[in-house]
């Protein structure tokens, strides 16, 4: 899904308005309902409601969704910031239509002026059990001040849940962090895309459960703009995973050879190669140094064991290179989970992902080899994913132990895409994936149960079994992503995330996978 800025969003409504011929006051109308629907499935308790509602079209919206209640029967407190004659041609169309209807129902209708009276409307307030804030959506570009922020202010101070118009007043739609005073949500209805205050932090906290309602635009034909940003779904992901043929065979869909494991790290190699079988590998070879080979080989009983030369430390030795060149049977490598981080084991990675002409994934202990020479790697003659968390991006590009910072991981992975020509995974809360065109995607799934030891080894065998199967880098990236955070989500529904272990993770892949197919089916 199309992730889109503020001046793209204007655009896509002057497009409905002007070539459409849709009124900008049934654009409202479709708003408002979708913001009730989700009130009356949300809050079904609800009875008493304060809607704050600002002069311009989002306000217009809030008065929209203050008509469908009244007549409905709740009980409305409403109050519009400035005065009558500054609204908006449309919010006082709106305003119109919601006196006629609201009538001599339970209704308190005010203007706020000035700041005393947003102090007395506040004071005389009774309790409320919902917050509906319309009072600036995705126009807002400066930080909140005077009348304004004490609205926001006393709304916050009265503690109750707070459903969002579009976006949570203060917020900018295109900054991942507050500008100022914000109003935080329990929910946001946006409409049509989300934007990128909506998806990254620290912003997206505020935001709280998002919901994305439709206007009644077409999809088709709508007005050209820079497809830079993605928000991963699942419908979206069930496309782009690999088809099965139904008279395919294991030598059909993909030989993933896995690159992994030292002596106390053989559990990384085995934990990617099975992630690589579960998502769909027709056969995974794990490549191992000689002193992990039974290990390995106890631990992943459906996928093969090569033992390769190792050193007098037992990490891979550079002898296992011309060895891995040769192998004529891998469709993709996956390389780096626990192979240790000693100069022959970079100087092994290094010669293996110059001269090896299949697609590759690069992970952990690999990465650590491009420390300070990423550029090297726009010398691969294929494919290429890497898949850094913000401390190994922060090494391999800016020669710095400090993490990417979260408002910076946008940019900072996009870069790395640039100067690698990789596709680069920026793993975390809301993880990244980057191409060097600049497009980046956000992926929707995840939880706090996958920061611990070896979710990253279950993500790179998911990835290198996607590659293995044919997809490009790109779609092999998303496809992962999204897959190793649903898999995470669905466990947490039955436990806490608290006890996820990698293993575990691995075993959920199966119920991600059908709920992806099941989003992209018709």
């Amino acid at each position: 899904m199309q992730v889109l800025t503020a001046a793209q969003s204007r655009a896509l409504d002057r497009w409905a308005i002007e070539e459409l011929g849709i009124p900008s006051l049934v654009l409202m109308e479709n708003a408002a309902l979708a913001v009730v629907e989700l009130l009356l499935e949300r809050a079904p308790a609800a009875e008493r409601i304060a809607i704050l509602c600002g002069p311009g079209n989002n306000g217009g919206d809030g008065l929209a969704v203050a008509r469908h209640l009244a007549a409905r029967g709740f009980e409305l407190a409403v109050g519009i910031l400035g005065t009558e004659e500054g609204l908006s041609p449309d919010g006082a169309a709106q305003l119109r239509m919601f006196r006629a209807v609201a009538g001599s129902s339970a209704v308190d209708l005010d203007f706020w002026p000035t700041e005393a009276a947003v102090d007395v409307w506040f004071e005389a307030l009774a309790p409320v059990d919902l917050v509906v804030d319309a009072l600036f959506g995705t126009g807002l570009s400066r930080p909140l001040a005077g009348t304004a922020a004490l609205v926001v202010q006393r709304a916050e101070e009265l503690d109750r849940p707070v459903l969002a118009v579009d976006l949570p007043s203060g917020l900018d739609a295109d900054q991942p962090e507050p500008i100022g005073p914000c109003l935080p949500a329990r929910w946001t209805v946006t409409f049509e895309t989300p934007k990128l205050s909506h998806l990254l932090p620290p912003a997206d906290r505020l935001v709280g459960d998002l919901a994305v309602g439709s206007l009644g635009l077409p999809r088709l034909g709508r007005p050209e703009t820079d497809r830079s940003v993605e928000w991963m779904t699942a419908a979206d992901i069930g496309l782009r995973l690999p088809r099965r043929d139904r008279e395919g065979h294991k030598g059909t869909f993909g030989h993933l050879w896995v690159v992994a494991g030292s002596p106390g790290h053989s559990g990384a190699a085995i934990l990617a190669a099975r992630a690589a079988v579960h998502a769909g590998a027709g056969l995974v070879t794990v490549a191992t140094p000689q002193p992990c080979a039974d290990l390995v080989e106890l631990g992943s009983i459906e996928s093969m064991t090569l033992a390769l030369p190792s050193s007098a430390s037992g990490h891979l030795a550079l002898e296992a290179v011309p060895r891995l060149l040769a192998q004529a049977s891998a469709s993709a490598l996956a390389v780096g989970p626990g192979l240790g981080r000693g100069s022959e084991v970079g100087e092994c990675v290094r010669r293996l992902a110059v001269g090896l002409e299949r697609p590759l994934v690069l992970d952990a202990d690999a990465l650590f080899a491009f420390a300070g020479r990423a550029e090297a790697l726009q010398e691969r003659p294929a494919a290429t994913v890497l898949t850094p968390h913000p401390k190994e991006l922060a090494r391999l590009f800016l020669g710095s132990n400090v993490p990417i910072r979260s408002t910076e991981r946008l940019e900072a992975v996009r870069e790395a895409a640039r100067r690698t020509g990789c596709v680069v995974v920026l793993k975390g809360y809301r993880t990244l994936v980057a191409e060097p065109e600049g497009r980046v995607a956000i992926s929707s799934t995840g939880n706090h149960g996958l920061a611990s030891g070896g979710s990253g080894d279950v993500l790179t065998g998911i990835v290198g079994a996607f590659l293995a199967a044919g997809l490009d880098p790109w779609d092999a990236a998303c496809a992962g992503v999204f897959l190793h955070g649903q898999a995470a989500d669905l466990f947490v529904e039955q436990a806490a995330p608290e006890s996820l272990s990698a293993g575990g993770l691995v075993d959920w892949l199966s119920a991600a996978y059908r709920v992806v197919r099941e989003a992209a089916s018709p």
